[in-house]
């Protein structure tokens, strides 16, 4: 295997969808499937015998479900470096939510176009958050407000500078590196590094979590 090529976990109970993912990621120079799965139980257990860079992984699956297999995929620290990218059919599906409170990396509706699958796979590799562009900010702004309950107690935002914690605003707002650059006139690398900053600050294992802990924090307030 080349290095620096994104190794990939498909999930999901149905043959069909699973072969359409690889072949539409076996053809690029950079990703290559390792392994499949069709429940959450079967999963678990490929990924901890690969040790992949990103899991495609369905919600709706028999026996034990994707997001029984997220929380014990995200709770052990052998897999620290797994990122898991859920499909989900609906955008605001409930799944969703409980996904985002189990630590997905980024969400991705089924029936996404194919470039748009590729683009996901390496972003969220990249430690990126990824949301449906349609649902980013209402998505996280809905999270903050109906999650019963806190998952732990979101670090102080008082450990970041103030040009981290405008950054971070940034961030959770749905803006990427570049966007965020452009709006604090910054170079995209340097707004690459206060981004990778907070999170070391903060403890977030991506930008996802990074969104959360903003809400969760009030340094950013949901939109009405």
């Amino acid at each position: 295997m080349a290095p620096g090529v994104i190794r990939v976990v498909l999930a999901d109970d149905q043959a069909l969808v699973r072969a359409g993912f690889r072949m539409l990621l076996d053809v690029e120079d950079d990703i290559e499937v390792v392994g499949e799965a069709d429940d959450g139980a079967d999963a678990i257990k490929v990924v901890r015998r690969v040790r992949p860079d990103v899991v495609l992984m369905d919600v709706r699956m028999p026996g034990l479900g994707g997001l029984e297999a997220l929380a014990l995929i995200a709770a052990d620290p052998d897999l620290a470096g797994v990122r898991v990218l859920v499909l989900t059919t609906f955008e605001l599906d409930e799944y969703v939510f409980k996904a985002l409170r189990g630590g997905a990396s980024g969400f991705l509706l089924k029936h996404t176009q194919p470039a748009d699958l590729v683009r996901a796979v390496r972003e969220v590799a990249r430690g990126e958050a990824l949301l449906s562009p349609s649902v980013t900010r209402r998505l996280i702004a809905e999270f903050a407000v109906r999650s019963p309950r806190r998952v732990g107690t979101p670090p102080s935002m008082t450990v970041l500078t103030e040009r981290e914690r405008e950054v971070v605003a940034l961030v959770a707002d749905g803006l990427n590196n570049e966007e965020i650059a452009a709006a604090l006139v910054l170079s995209p690398a340097t707004a690459r590094t206060h981004v990778s900053r907070a999170m070391v600050k903060l403890g977030a294992r991506d930008r996802a979590q990074l969104v959360v802990f903003a809400y969760q924090s009030g340094l950013v307030r949901p939109s009405t």
